[in-house]
Formats: C-alpha cells, structure tokens, sequence
C-alpha cells in the first residue's frame, strides 16, 4: 500500500479513536452533574464538548510523551499504528456497550504495544516508561483520588453539619457548574493530546516529522474537534452508570468528586503524564460517596469496573497484536483488519439499539432527593 495513503489511513483513524474517546469519557466530567441536577443532560455534554475543543490547545506534554516515550519509532511503520488503534476502537465500543468506566487511554496503549510488540519485538518497547508513565499511574491515580475526594467530602459535610440543607444544597449544585465544567477542560487537556501523539507518532514514523517533534497546528485542532464531536454525541450508557449507579450522589458529593479529579488531572497533564480520566474520576466518585456514611455505595459495581480495568490494556493488546500480524501480510491484509473493525463495530453499534439509552433515560433510575440529608447534630452525617 502506497505510504502517503496509509498515512491518510492512519489519521482518519486516530480520529475515529478520538471520536470514541469523546462519547465514552463524556461521563467523566458530567455524571454527577447530571446526577443531582446541576445541568439537564444535554446542557451537561454541549458544555463539556466545547470545553474539552479548549482543553486541546492548552496543553501538548502528554502528547511529547506519546510520541517519543513508550515505542521505538524506528522500529514500526504506520501499518503497526493502525493496528494498534483497531485494537483500542473495538475496545472502546465494547466496554460502551456494557456501560462499563473503562479506560480509553489504557485501550489505546494497549492497542499500540501488542501491535508494536508483534512488529517490532519487545525491544520495540520501552517497558520502564511503560511502567512508570501508564501501569504506576494506573494503580495510584484512582486509589489517590478516591482517598482526595472522601477526605473533601468528610469536610465539606463537617463544615456545612449546621447549615440549611436545602440551602447547602442548591450552593453546591451552583458550585458543580463550575467544577464539573472546569473538569471537562481539564480531560481536553489530557486525552485529547493522546491522539495527537498517536498522529505525532505516524508523522514521525512516516519520515514527515523530525523524532521528538511536537504535534502541528493542525493535529491539535483536528484532535480537539473530534473529542469535542464525540463528547457532544454523549456516553449515556457510562453516564448513567457513574452518575446513579456507583452511589446516591448528592450536590456536595459530586462537587467534591469534580474538583479533586479536575486537580489531579490537570496535575497529570503539567506533568506529561498520560493518566487515565476514567480512573481518576471513578476513584473520586466511590471517594465521594463513602465520604457521607449514610450515603449507600454499590461495591459490587466497583468490582466489575476494576474488572475492566485489568483486562482493558491486555485486551487491547491482544487484538492490536492480531491485527498488526494481519496487517504485516500486506494490502489484503490491512483491508481485512479495516473490514473486520468496520463490521464489529456496526454489530455493536446494532446491538446497542435494542436497549438504547438517551439524554431523556439517562436518569431513568430512583434518584436522590433534590436536597441533601437534613443535618442532625453535628458529624451524624459524616464518614466515621
């Protein structure tokens, strides 16, 4: 296949990716927003479409990081990159179906190692930036977030023990529009960049761009506009997951979820550091909901959610690394690879009409009162 054309090839999908990781992360930065009603739902992901387009130019460390760190780019071509993003689309569709948190930046590392791993060899790979940059980062950055966002709501619920409820209530609801719209500039600013460095990555491979150049102008605002695109679409499946059935979210809780994964992911994006939004926001939202003792936590949720979690970069690698074999075949076999990802994915998409969920269902499950739990003396609705 001539160069230039799997060039093309390569960025469509990436965007394709990019587009994917907008409507599976748009719970990230709006469920519990939606949850107490902060925001109507489709208010919710216009705002956090716009917001994650912005997020995509303050920032291009993670996407240095992408393009330069985990891979050996002399090694690969961009026939392994398309691979790799087969891998990570089909896992994104998969886990969205099942209304599962998964993380889509884990979907995309895994996609692009297995497929690495298969052309190139594990010397391909830098398995130290591997661990330090993605696996360290994964097991931390959810129980860290967590341990943020139940110790701010502990003393949010504290200080506010004496106060109006209904008052409390509507302040942290007013809040929220803040927090959850600063959280989804804050995930613009981090997963947008990821594909940036995917197309970075082919540039590079491609001989068009020097190694260790940065993303051009025009990958950064084709990046921000096909998250922005996939976010405004709306994950209402994982919305309705994170926001009504992880925990009886209140305004205080969600407030308090928000602005620790909006410190902690605009940390990680200072940093170069690709994190998992997903993660970080599910942690601070179980975080949150055991912060207030009476609040109920589904456990049994959290457990098929970390179950994605580890078989999300593992499973990615493995159909990265097919479709890599196949595609190394030659043109047939990038067709095929093309082919196959086209109609698995039109198979899940078909599937998922059978039990759509809707801006107007999202919220279709018993919700929490409107008002926070009256206060009783003070610390008798606090976590233990």
């Amino acid at each position: 296949m001539d160069a230039s054309l799997i060039v093309v090839v390569v960025v469509i999908t990436a965007l394709i990716f990019d587009f994917t990781n907008g409507f599976h992360d748009t719970a990230n930065a709006m469920a519990t927003s939606i949850a107490t009603g902060a925001f109507r739902p489709r208010t919710a992901v216009t705002i956090a479409a716009c917001l994650n387009v912005v997020g995509a130019f303050l920032s291009v460390e993670v996407a240095r990081t992408i393009s330069g760190g985990l891979v050996d780019e002399a090694l690969i071509s961009p026939v392994v990159i398309f691979a790799g993003l087969v891998g990570a689309i089909l896992w994104n569709l998969v886990t969205w179906y099942l209304g599962l948190p998964s993380s889509s930046s884990h979907a995309l590392f895994g996609g692009l190692i297995g497929a690495t791993w298969v052309a190139g060899g594990a010397g391909a790979i830098d398995f130290d930036a591997v661990l330090n940059k993605i696996v360290l980062p994964a097991v931390l950055a959810p129980v860290l977030a967590a341990l943020i966002a139940l110790t701010a709501t502990y003393l949010a619920y504290r200080v506010t023990a004496r106060s109006e409820p209904g008052e409390v209530s509507r302040g942290f609801r007013h809040g929220q529009r803040i927090s959850s719209s600063m959280l989804a500039l804050a995930h613009g600013t981090n997963d947008a960049q990821k594909t940036m460095g995917v197309i970075t990555l082919t540039l590079i491979t491609a001989g068009t761009l020097a190694p260790g150049s940065g993303p051009p102008f025009w990958v950064v605002l084709t990046a921000g506009l096909a998250i922005g695109l996939g976010t405004y679409m709306g994950g209402w499946r994982i919305i309705r997951t994170l926001g009504t059935r992880v925990s009886d979210l209140h305004s205080t809780q969600g407030f308090s979820a928000e602005t620790t994964s909006t410190a902690v992911i605009l940390a990680s994006s200072h940093l170069g550091l690709p994190l998992s939004t997903t993660q970080v926001c599910t942690g601070s939202i179980f975080g949150a909901g055991a912060g207030r003792r009476l609040a109920s936590v589904h456990w049994g949720v959290a457990g098929r959610i970390a179950l994605a979690w580890a078989f999300t970069l593992p499973s990615a690698a493995v159909v990265g690394a097919a479709a890599s074999w196949l595609a190394a075949t030659g043109t047939g076999g990038v067709v095929v690879v093309a082919v196959g990802g086209i109609a698995l994915s039109a198979g899940i998409y078909a599937a998922s009409r059978r039990d759509q969920v809707t801006a107007d269902n999202v919220t279709d499950l018993p919700q929490p009162p409107p008002a926070d739990v009256p206060a009783a003396p003070a610390g008798s609705d606090v976590a233990a």
